[in-house]
């Protein structure tokens, strides 16, 4: 089975600290204050995408400046990599033990999926990814039916695996099987609303799901 993973919220533990380089990045902008818990939810999207959320009536020079100084804060927080959700270096290697291949689809610039691809040493387990800048953003799912087209596997020889509704969604409008975290941006309850075959508390649940026993 081809196991398609989200990185933020589900791999990697960068949720405090989106949250805080967009806080700062659009104090600097002089944009309204912002609740935490909003940019909690558009974490998933693309860039361009969440800043139009967050920000529906900011004009297109001050969402261009904002995504400037998000990437300058971003950039400047990098004192040493994100962390890595617990268990999750055992479990990939476990799936990959047992004949699956592994995917990412995510709201990350390419660069960015690159470069923490190099800070783990992770890029060499993956057969394919797609990021928001390469293609639509989700909850649209164009980047999912290019890695399945990429990888010849049919939806149903796949599962969507992420912690918001935006990667739940998108695998849902292609009849994609999915599983949702519970562990990030997105509660449970909001989940659940989504279909998915289960959601789990912890990374290494996955490998509970039958399909991929």
């Amino acid at each position: 089975m081809l196991v398609i993973l989200d990185w933020d919220g589900t791999v990697c533990n960068s949720e405090a600290r989106i949250v805080d380089c967009m806080l700062r990045a659009a104090g600097r902008a002089g944009l309204p204050v912002l609740a935490p818990e909003a940019v909690s939810n558009i974490i998933g999207l693309g860039l361009p995408e969440a800043i139009s959320s967050l920000f529906p009536e900011a004009a297109s020079e001050e969402r261009l400046t904002l995504r400037e100084l998000y990437f300058d804060e971003w950039m400047a927080a990098r004192v040493e990599p994100l962390p890595l959700f617990e268990g999750v270096l055992d479990t990939l290697d476990q799936l990959l033990c047992g004949g699956h291949q592994l995917a990412v689809a995510t709201g990350k610039s390419r660069q960015g999926l690159n470069r923490e691809f190099e800070e783990h040493g992770l890029g060499h387990l993956f057969v394919a990814s797609r990021c928001a800048d390469e293609t639509a953003s989700k909850p649209d799912p164009l980047m999912l039916n290019e890695l399945l087209h990429e990888t010849g596997t049919d939806p149903e020889q796949a599962v969507m695996v992420g912690d918001t509704v935006y990667d739940l969604e998108m695998a849902a409008a292609i009849g994609m099987p999915s599983i949702g975290v519970s562990y990030g941006a997105h509660c449970s309850t909001r989940l659940q609303g989504c279909g998915p075959k289960v959601v789990i508390d912890r990374f290494s649940e996955l490998l509970r799901w039958p399909p991929l026993l």
